[in-house]
């Protein structure tokens, strides 16, 4: 945090500015924290109903199973029992856990019996760092990653109000502090307190943002590439509108059901690890990554990496050039290359690595449903029309990169900057998921804890359900700070028929309503527009 308050007092300095500063921030912490394993101890109860087995779904966190059952309509079939629920709180306790997860399948459409878990462990007087209830840390469908949700949630809780108490502590003349979430939106860091979760994968959500902002190619498909020194995440725009992880988003190999822009992350920056393969036809070549070797040679470093072969070549202005040459020798003598030979194969297997990463994701993506928050793609035109890129190394790899696709090349402006002007330049978003169900007269919106009777069933159709799930989006855009908010979707839905005999008893409606997720405009001699 030391790093921030002095970029606050040097832009204070330079620009000085009346009233507070307001600060929109990408961090890695949460991504980091459940990568790298550092988070709390945590255990989850469960209340799974019949016939699932969580451990089926390679779930590898202490699982504390329940009896007691909320059916697919929201229906209380089983009631849980207090003393089972603080005694299952009790025994994760003991086995080493320190923040709780509490989540029970469909609890989305009825809360109660995760409430009255969550009353056991507060009447039993057991006390958890941070406590996560499955119908508010993941309201949508989908069990298993529900359950994943609300345990990481819990995971990274104490890590991220740490970090937020530091951000409050910048001192006066700090204005509102959002956090970039991983679907391009924002929220309040009172927000990430209680959902931290949703602050993970945000640096491939700010080059998304990034690419919005800056780019001059406003409306075309393309594939954003971020080049990173450890990593290059990769995102896909299509005309205009990034797309979205179906199901929510991966991390650490925990499927999640967290809304994040569909991105890859590959082991391939210019700080990455270079290797020499002895090819089956002879010859030598290099591979690159997936780990980090460390600071480039020319910087400092040990082992020679990417960013040394371009600094060589004079392609980069960057360090002490010649330690640079020197490590390219040291190289190419062990792979049988002059230096010059030897640092333009890196950069040439640096370029095949990302192009080979670039038709994996096409390719993954292609056959298969994908969708913007604007609309389902069921048979889209994925392939782009232009590489945009970002990333301190990205104007030395990029330009090799556009003739191997055949593809113009966009660097953005200030790209070594870039990601951190996408999180600047992305806009508040908040969601909200409807479920109604006309017959048994109840609707729910979990994230504003609403969980009521619906009034003259008989003419609560589609659209009313379409009506309400946008104005309570308005609502609670108000109730969280965001005024009056613009861009208001329903990204989502379903409904069909209750059918009882011949006679259609009711309808059931499930949508998920959304303030999209977007960038401000930013131009060099024009400015915010």
């Amino acid at each position: 945090m030391a790093s921030t308050k002095a970029v606050l007092d040097e832009l204070k300095a330079a620009c000085p500015l009346k009233g507070p500063v307001n600060l929109q921030l990408s961090t890695t912490l949460t991504t980091n924290t459940i990568v790298e394993g550092r988070g709390t101890a945590t255990a989850a109860v469960v209340i799974p109903g019949p016939g699932v087995d969580l451990r089926l779904h390679g779930l590898d966190f202490p699982l504390f199973p329940l009896p007691g059952y909320v059916d697919h309509r929201g229906r209380v079939v089983a009631e849980c029992e207090p003393k089972e629920a603080a005694a299952a709180a009790r025994e994760a306790q003991r086995g080493g856990a320190e923040a709780l997860a509490i989540v029970g399948k469909f609890s989305q459409r009825n809360p109660s019996l995760e409430q009255a878990v969550l009353d056991a462990v507060h009447n039993g007087k057991l006390k958890f760092s941070h406590i996560s209830v499955g119908h508010k840390a993941a309201p949508r469908l989908g069990f298993p990653r529900r359950v994943v949700t609300a345990h990481l949630n819990s995971q990274v809780a104490k890590a991220q109000r740490k970090f937020a108490d530091a951000v409050e502590s910048l001192g006066e003349g700090l204005g509102s502090v959002r956090i970039l979430k991983a679907d391009g939106g924002t929220m309040t860091l009172a927000q990430s307190r209680s959902l931290p979760i949703e602050s993970i994968l945000s640096g491939p959500a700010a080059s998304t943002m990034a690419a919005l902002a800056l780019t001059s190619h406003q409306g075309k498909s393309m594939v954003v590439v971020d080049i990173g020194g450890t990593t290059t995440d990769l995102a896909v725009i299509v005309q205009g509108q990034p797309l979205y992880a179906r199901e929510g988003a991966v991390i650490g190999g925990y499927p999640t059901a967290v809304p994040a822009i569909l991105s890859r992350s590959i082991g391939l920056g210019g700080d990455s690890e270079i290797h020499i393969i002895d090819s089956e036809e002879g010859g030598t070549r290099f591979r690159i990554g997936p780990s980090r070797a460390g600071s480039p040679v020319c910087l400092g470093g040990t082992r020679p990496t990417p960013t040394d072969a371009v600094v060589a070549l004079g392609r980069v202005s960057l360090g002490d050039r010649s330690r640079a040459v020197g490590a390219l020798k040291e190289l190419g003598a062990r792979a049988g290359l002059s230096w010059e030979a030897a640092a333009e194969r890196v950069v040439n297997a640096f370029v095949s690595q990302l192009c080979a990463a670039i038709h994996k994701l096409y390719g993954e993506l292609e056959g298969q449903p994908v969708y913007t928050l604007a609309e389902f793609l069921e048979t889209p035109h994925l392939r782009p029309e232009v590489i945009t890129c970002l990333g301190t190394p990205a104007p030395a790899f990029m330009r090799p990169v556009g003739e191997a696709l055949q593809l113009p090349l966009e660097i953005l402006p200030h790209s070594a900057s870039a990601n951190a002007i996408g999180a600047a330049a992305a806009r508040p978003t908040i969601g909200l998921t409807l479920y109604a169900d006309t017959a048994l007269r109840s609707l729910s919106i979990p994230e504003m804890g609403i969980f009521q009777e619906i009034e003259r069933p008989a003419l609560f159709d589609q659209r009313k359900a379409r009506d309400r799930a946008l104005g309570k989006l308005r609502e609670y855009a108000r109730e969280v700070g965001l005024g009056e908010p613009q861009d208001m979707d329903i990204v989502s839905e379903e409904s069909f028929n209750i059918v009882r005999g011949f006679y259609t008893v009711g309808r059931i409606f499930h949508m998920h309503a959304q303030i999209r997720p977007s960038a401000q405009r930013i131009t060099g001699e024009e400015g915010v527009r």
